[in-house]
């Protein structure tokens, strides 16, 4: 990857740009529209938002302020909890949709795989879900179907009635925090990885390791976990609404992690706790 517009290719040919921006707790209004318009305009070409965020009507509307050509953007939302189920799920796209402003989106995600509302049986509320997907898929309004914060046997559960395959599995990684179990399926099922949280939600910035590594490179913290992301083979999606951070974020392209650094960055002591198991959340 030498550029924010450079691409990976999903399981169905469809390319993906590099860096995603990420828009979670980003303030329905003018913070999340204004953030998004001005990613566009620093050459962000992927753009990450859910339901549950309740900002997809300034998501949007940055989309639309920003003046770009739809087809140059690549936009991603998410299915939430309380939808699960066939027809929920063609009712919760059609609302994103219409918030969003958008006719088509390019990646749309079951956000987790066992709501407590459906605990009882999460697998057939998931697997009637992704029919609704596939559906959708097959009609041409998603480009890309996938999931978020899913582990192995969630995907072996899916699979049971699946036609399609999942392309994207969206889960918490940054140094010092990986689902090692989780990445191997995927990437043996050729199932790609994004990263949400890339950043440990700032956590792990002030890591000794990570400091030191960035003066090495004369990098920020920030932008030596991104790199590490992309040396990964993932897909990080930073969140930011400071106009400077964003700019930050997005220059990662001129340095390469030493694999000694990779290593250390990799098996740095995890700073943030495990997070929600999705078999045990409470939402």
């Amino acid at each position: 990857m030498n550029k924010l517009s450079d691409s990976y290719k999903l399981s169905n040919g469809v390319s993906v740009p590099c860096i995603g921006f990420g828009t979670w707790k980003m303030a329905e209004g003018k913070e999340a529209s204004t953030a998004v318009k001005e990613a566009i305009t620093m050459g962000y070409r992927h753009i990450d938002t859910a339901a549950i965020y309740k900002n997809e009507a300034s998501v949007g509307r940055g989309i639309f302020e920003s003046g770009i050509d739809r087809n140059e953007l690549f936009v991603t939302t998410k299915l939430w909890n309380d939808d699960h189920g066939y027809d929920a799920t063609l009712k919760a796209f059609e609302d994103s949709m219409t918030k969003l402003g958008l006719s088509t989106i390019d990646l749309y995600l079951i956000h987790w795989p066992n709501p407590l509302k459906f605990r009882d049986n999460w697998e057939e509320r998931n697997a009637e879900s992704w029919r609704a997907m596939e559906d959708l898929y097959r009609a041409g309004k998603i480009r890309a179907i996938g999931v978020s914060n899913f582990m192995p046997h969630h995907f072996e559960a899916l699979m049971k009635t699946a036609n399609i395959a999942p392309m994207v599995n969206q889960i918490r990684l940054f140094p010092g925090f990986m689902w090692k179990e989780t990445i191997t399926y995927c990437q043996e099922k050729h199932i790609f990885i994004e990263a949400y949280s890339p950043l440990g939600k700032g956590v792990v910035l002030a890591s000794p390791i990570i400091v030191e590594i960035a003066k090495k490179y004369g990098k920020s913290p920030a932008q030596i976990c991104l790199r590490w992301s992309l040396q990964m083979g993932f897909l990080p999606l930073p969140k930011s609404v400071t106009t400077e951070r964003i700019c930050e974020n997005a220059h990662v392209f001129d340095f390469i992690l030493s694999d000694a650094d990779m290593a250390q960055l990799t098996n740095m002591e995890n700073l943030c706790g495990d997070g929600k198991h999705p078999d045990e959340s409470l939402f």
